[in-house]
Order: structure tokens, then C-alpha cells, then sequence
């Protein structure tokens, strides 16, 4: 069985690197393009194609998109990991904030986890570019991913038991 792509791999975005800047429904401030609330984003994409495509060793890349997609659920995993099942939901709030917050490496640094798949930025501008939007991306992917995860106050055992779950046998 194959694994889930994005459906965005087709349209005519931005490029930086060789990953797509793609329109974002968010109140973070970034330089992704704004998307239609009434859509669905790159955002909702990759919470509902999380727990099938986590599930798989190897993911074929069809498209820029498909880059944003694999980094985006390399850190739900990240995110789900820093949790447990009794964190509360604020305190997993402020713990995700901080995880999406903290200094991170992009496509290009050394410590970067997928440099073989991802180009790095051409100058510092793109870098900075990059750096700006992948930020932007963490913050509502943590922001949202809180808001789908607890039930009742309480982590959803259905997320929760992916947390161990290494997508691509990868990590951020």
C-alpha cells in the first residue's frame, strides 16, 4: 500500500530550497501567504495524514509539497514525544509552544536530519527565508496539533500511541 501525498504537489507555489511556501491559515506572524480559513492548508493536511503515513519506512517524494508534508509530520512526532498521556492541556500547550519556539536546524546545517532529501538555501536571505517560514509552520502545527490531540483535558490514547512511532525510521 502506498503512502498518502500531498494534494499540493501539483499547484504553482513559491519555492525555497526545493520545498513549496504554501498558504497557511494562521495567526502567527511569517511569511507564508495567507490561505482561505474555509480550506483546508498544509496544516490540516498533515494531522489527518499523520497517523496512516507514520506508519510507513519509505515515502517516495512527488513534489516540493511533499517536503513540507515529511518535515511537518517528523514534527508532530517530535511533538507527540514531548508529551505523555497526563500532561494536562495547557501545560502541553506551553510545552509545545516552546518545542516549536526553540532553535531548530534547517535543510543545509549540518544537524539537519534530511539533507540528503532537502536543498539547502542558495544565500542568506533564502536561509533566513526558510527559517521564517519553517518557524511559522512549527508554531500553528503545535498550536493546532493541541487543540486535536486532548480530549477532556486529557491526550487522546489514539494519538498518543503513535508517539512511539518513527516515520521514515527518522526524527527530528
Amino acid at each position: 500500500m502506498p503512502a498518502y501525498h500531498s494534494q499540493y504537489n501539483d499547484g504553482d507555489y513559491q519555492s525555497i530550497g526545493n520545498m513549496f511556501l504554501l498558504p497557511i491559515k494562521t495567526k502567527f506572524r511569517g511569511n507564508a501567504p495567507f490561505a482561505d480559513p474555509n480550506t483546508t492548508d498544509i496544516i490540516d493536511e498533515a494531522l489527518d495524514l499523520f497517523r496512516a503515513n507514520c506508519l510507513f519506512r519509505n515515502f517516495e517524494i512527488k513534489g516540493n509539497a511533499d517536503r513540507v508534508l515529511i518535515y511537518l509530520i517528523l514534527f508532530i512526532q517530535q511533538c507527540l514525544g514531548s508529551i505523555n498521556r497526563n500532561t494536562p492541556q495547557g501545560d502541553a500547550f506551553k510545552i509545545l509552544n516552546t518545542l516549536a519556539l526553540s532553535n531548530f536546524a534547517i535543510p543545509g546545517d549540518p544537524s539537519f536530519p534530511l539533507n540528503a532529501m532537502y536543498q539547502a538555501p542558495i544565500d542568506k536571505s533564502q536561509a533566513d527565508q526558510m527559517k521564517q517560514y519553517m518557524q511559522q509552520l512549527r508554531q500553528e502545527l503545535a498550536a493546532r496539533l493541541v487543540d486535536t490531540i486532548f480530549v477532556d483535558g486529557l491526550p487522546s490514547k489514539w494519538w498518543m500511541c503513535f508517539s512511539k512511532r518513527k516515520f521514515m525510521n527518522l526524527s527530528l
